[in-house]
This record gives C-alpha cells, sequence and structure tokens, in this order.
C-alpha cells in the first residue's frame, strides 16, 4: 500500500528512507491525558480488527504514543512512523489525534478495517512516513433521514464508524417528518405511539402504483439516543437533531390532532403519512402549539448537547392557513402581512426560544424568507443560492445543495440503477463538488461553515439501499469536504480513483454494500420500481 491511497487526501506526506515500524502483539500504547478517546479506539476497534492488545507502555520507545501539541490547529494532527521510535501522533486537539489513527487504520491496510484478526500472530510492518493534515471545513457532515424508512439504532451507530473513518464529524440526524416521528418524548407519549409507524409504504416514487402492505415503523428511546450521542462523541462527531415545523409535520398531528388546522381539517381522521411528497397537513398558528413544541425541544436539549438544534423550516405548504379563519385571524393580530410571514413567525419564535438557552437555530434555506436572528444558521439545500444569500447577511450556511449532495439521486442513467430519483451524481460529480460559492468575498466565504451529503430514505427501505446510494459517493464527498483540493476542473479524479481501488477494500472489510464501479449487482437492482429521473445535468445556481 502507498501513501497515495489514503482518503482523503492529506496535506501533505513524507517518506523518509529507513525501515518502518513494527506493529505486533509486543506493541505497547502511551497516551497522554486529553487522548482518551483515541486510546479507547485504538483498543477496541484497531486492536481487536489486527490481535493487537495494545497494552500499556512508557512514552520513550518504539511502540504507539499520542499526544497533544497547541502549535497545530484543531483538528490538525502529524502522524510519525520510523523504526526507532515507532508511532507517535500528535494532535492539535483530542479530535486531531482520533483523525490521526484514522489514517494509520488505512496505512495497516483492509484487515485493520475487520471487527476480529484474520490472520492472527501477524506482525505489521509500516513504511517510515511523516503525514501531516488538517480539515478545511470544521462541519464535514452527513444528514441521515430516519423518519421516511426508520433505521433501527445498531445501523445508526454503524453508519458513526463509516463517518469516522472518512473524518466526517456531523450527523445531522432527521427525526421526524410527515412519515414517521422516531424520538421518545416523555410528556408527548402519542407521538412515539402513534406517530412512529404507518400501516402500509409506497415503494419507489409517490407515483408508484406499487406498496408494501405492512406497517412500518420505530423509534429511539431516551437511552437509545443518549448512547447514539455518546457513541458519536467518543469519535468525535457531533449530533445535530431535526425536528421540523411547521411543514413536515403530519405524524405529529396524527397523533396529537389538536396541533393541526381543525377548523378546516378533520385532523382527529389522519393517520401517519404513508406516502412521499409534501402533505399539506401543516401546524396551526396558535400559542397552544408553541408550548407544545417548547416542550419537545426542551426534552431535545436535555438529550442533545449540540451547539445547533435543527428546525426544519422548509417545504410548508399554505393552503390550509389560507382557508383557515383562526390562522387569517392570527396573521391580523400579529400585524403579518400574509401566510409567509406567518411561516417566518414560527421559526422567529424558536429561533429566539433557542438563544434565550444557549443554543444556535439552523434551518433550511427557506427561513431565510422573513429574517433571522443574529446567530441562527442555513443548510442551504435548494441550491447555491440560499447559501450566498445567508453568507452576505451575515449568517453561517452549511452548504448541501440538492443539485450536488443529495445522495438518493440516482448514480448512472443506466436502466439498471435501482428506483432511479433525480438527477445523475456520479463518483467524478460529487468529487467535483466546490462547497464555497463562487462570488463571495473573503469576509463572506467565512461564514461557510462546511458542508455535508443528504440521504433522504424514501427509496432506501433497508440498510442495503442506503449503503448503495451513499458508497463510494460519500468517500468523494469526504475528500471535498477535509481535503485542500484544487479549483473542481483541476481535481485529479483519475488519481482518485486509483486511490478508490484501495478503499474499495476498506469498505468490503467494513460490510459496505456500495454500488460497484461497474454498475449495480444483480440482487442491488429493483426492476420495475418507478423512480423520478430527471434527464440533463443539474442547475448550477
Amino acid at each position: 500500500m502507498t501513501d497515495t491511497e489514503l482518503i482523503p487526501a492529506p496535506r501533505a506526506v513524507e517518506g523518509p528512507p529507513g525501515p518502518g515500524a513494527v506493529l505486533g502483539r509486543d506493541t505497547t500504547l502511551w497516551a497522554a491525558p486529553g487522548t482518551e478517546t483515541t486510546e479507547r479506539w485504538l483498543r477496541g476497534a484497531l486492536g481487536a480488527a489486527l490481535g493487537l492488545p495494545l497494552r500499556p507502555g512508557p512514552r520513550d520507545g518504539a511502540g504507539v504514543r499520542l499526544l497533544l501539541d497547541d502549535a497545530p490547529a484543531p483538528e490538525a494532527y502529524r502522524l510519525d512512523v520510523s523504526a526507532d521510535a515507532g508511532v507517535e501522533i500528535r494532535g492539535g486537539d483530542a479530535a486531531g489525534v482520533f483523525w490521526g489513527a484514522q489514517t494509520l487504520r488505512q496505512l495497516l491496510g483492509p484487515d485493520a478495517f475487520r471487527r476480529a484478526p484474520v490472520r492472527p500472530d501477524t506482525v505489521l510492518t509500516v513504511a517510515p512516513r511523516v503525514v501531516e493534515d488538517a480539515p478545511r471545513f470544521r462541519w464535514r457532515g452527513l444528514m441521515l433521514d430516519v423518519a421516511r424508512h426508520f433505521m433501527p439504532k445498531d445501523g445508526v451507530l454503524r453508519y458513526l464508524d463509516l463517518m469516522a473513518a472518512h473524518k466526517l464529524n456531523v450527523l445531522h440526524f432527521h427525526l421526524t417528518d410527515d412519515q414517521g416521528w422516531r424520538v421518545e418524548i416523555e410528556r408527548y407519549p402519542e407521538l412515539t405511539r402513534t406517530g412512529s409507524w404507518r400501516a402500509r409504504t409506497k415503494y419507489g416514487h409517490r407515483a408508484s402504483p406499487l406498496w408494501e402492505d405492512k406497517p412500518h415503523g420505530g423509534h429511539y428511546t431516551r437511552d437509545d439516543i443518549r448512547e447514539i450521542v455518546a457513541y458519536a462523541a467518543e469519535r468525535h462527531i457531533t449530533v445535530v437533531p431535526e425536528i421540523d415545523i411547521p411543514g413536515h409535520s403530519q405524524a405529529a398531528i396524527a397523533a396529537y390532532p389538536e396541533l393541526g388546522n381543525t377548523d378546516v381539517v378533520d385532523t382527529a381522521a389522519l393517520t401517519v403519512w404513508d406516502t412521499w411528497g409534501v402533505s399539506e397537513n401543516v401546524l396551526a398558528p396558535t400559542d397552544a402549539t408553541l408550548r407544545f413544541y417548547e416542550g419537545v425541544f426542551e426534552e431535545l436539549l436535555e438529550l442533545f448537547p449540540s451547539e445547533f438544534i435543527h428546525v426544519g423550516g422548509d417545504e410548508c405548504p399554505k393552503a390550509q392557513w389560507r382557508s383557515s379563519p383562526a390562522a387569517q385571524a392570527r396573521i391580523r393580530e400579529l400585524g403579518l402581512a400574509d401566510e409567509d410571514e406567518l411561516q417566518s413567525w414560527f421559526i422567529k419564535h424558536f429561533d429566539r426560544w433557542l438563544t434565550a438557552r444557549g443554543r444556535r437555530l439552523i434551518g433550511w434555506d427557506e427561513i431565510l424568507e422573513g429574517g433571522l436572528a443574529e446567530g441562527a444558521a442555513v443548510s442551504s439545500w435548494r441550491g447555491y443560492a440560499g447559501g450566498v444569500a445567508a453568507a452576505r447577511a451575515g449568517h453561517d450556511v452549511v452548504m448541501c445543495p440538492e443539485q450536488q449532495v443529495y445522495l438518493d439521486h440516482r448514480q448512472d442513467a443506466g436502466e439498471d440503477e435501482p428506483v432511479p430519483i433525480g438527477f445523475v451524481r456520479t463518483l467524478e460529480d460529487v468529487y467535483r463538488f466546490e462547497p464555497v460559492p463562487s462570488g463571495l468575498t473573503r469576509e463572506e466565504a467565512a461564514h461557510v461553515l462546511g458542508t455535508q451529503a443528504n440521504v433522504w430514505t424514501e427509496v432506501m427501505e433497508n440498510q442495503a439501499r442506503v449503503d448503495y446510494q451513499v458508497f463510494p459517493r460519500l468517500a468523494a464527498f469526504a475528500e471535498v469536504a477535509w481535503s485542500a483540493l484544487p479549483a473542481p476542473d483541476a481535481r485529479d479524479f483519475t488519481g482518485f480513483e486509483r486511490r478508490m481501488a484501495a478503499h474499495y477494500r476498506r469498505l468490503d472489510a467494513l460490510g459496505v454494500g456500495y454500488r460497484p464501479p461497474a454498475g449495480p449487482l444483480p440482487w442491488q437492482r429493483r426492476p420495475g420500481v418507478l423512480g423520478r429521473p430527471i434527464d440533463g445535468p443539474p442547475p448550477n445556481k
């Protein structure tokens, strides 16, 4: 294995002459205070994979050493490998040390990505080298939608491991939507008792005639959430929860009908939605609704220590508000111009509410319409325009344009592509994605916190389908988010493909059901299941 097979690509690699470090059953591990997460991970994951006990040992010698150093930037690291000194990982903080350990794992070969040794008592030699590395962005995210198709807890933990292996550090956890409510809220038990399951599920795009005629559902208990958050923290990943308001709320209304617009809809007759798209059933603009969701967010803040809380804020149909005497009276009472400003009123309320509790609101780019508080941030999904507007208005932004990094979009135009959705977004397309919009000044560009890939699961009914849509494109995205790449047209995709040849072996060892370069395997296809392909290149705006 060569240094050029590292993914994401590090900033600098030197290969000094001489013998490398030898790792075997006698190799020791010394960890400085503050590096305990990496120490535990090395023994629990790397040690278990390769049969290395990594017993505690002295700082001096030819073992593995973990240190903190004030000189590198946050999340930066330096990895030194030599015969005399062994392996030293020196990080600018605890996260930097952990990312250095992920690089070491890649250098040890694909067997290091297994859960138990397949070649016991093997002595491993790592060629001498110095790797100096640091991330481009501090927000390197994956948005995982567990509302449309529920992913059991073990699957979420597995994806946190996959994120860590690619140096991604934010899990945007999409927990609620029209099709399901996935997080236990103690004071409102019907949210999960009723709202977490639906009687049947549309199979394919919403225009498909096919149905899976059995209940689908599931939710995470409060302890499940605590476990997920703690597991992520051990891997230096922040979990940002999303609770959708005021649209995408039919599951909540099905559980508590008083949350809906009862003067125009028989909300007591509503069930959790069983098809895809955007439901017309949205929250009623009442004080009781605000108090209800304040209760939801109070419990959420107990479970998620993240700086940001995502409130959705996108795709809110206004038809019910236009027909509702109560909603129209509220518009007049608040002195608002129309229903668009009523949606903004919802968001501004929770913007102030979260700010008063030391948190920051983030939402999809529709929340820009009507103005935001100073600390609020934007997930720019409808293209680059929302991110540009947010940055120029002084708001932080996470770039995740649908046309570029929605991994539910199809990977090829071939007829065998399963349930083809949206634009063709190949591995190369994702590799050439640029998160910072052109035309921003340096000061404006500084508001780009980073980027994330979004995984909407309407047509991903199980882990195998999620794996197929996400990989290998997530590896390309991770390099975009981490590495200091040249401009998109100047990026060496041929070199990336060469490194991917080694990375596929790592993914195989991890058990990832990725899309092979030659196209889907027979069991990855979904013949006859209708999708919604869009022809031509995506708009770049």
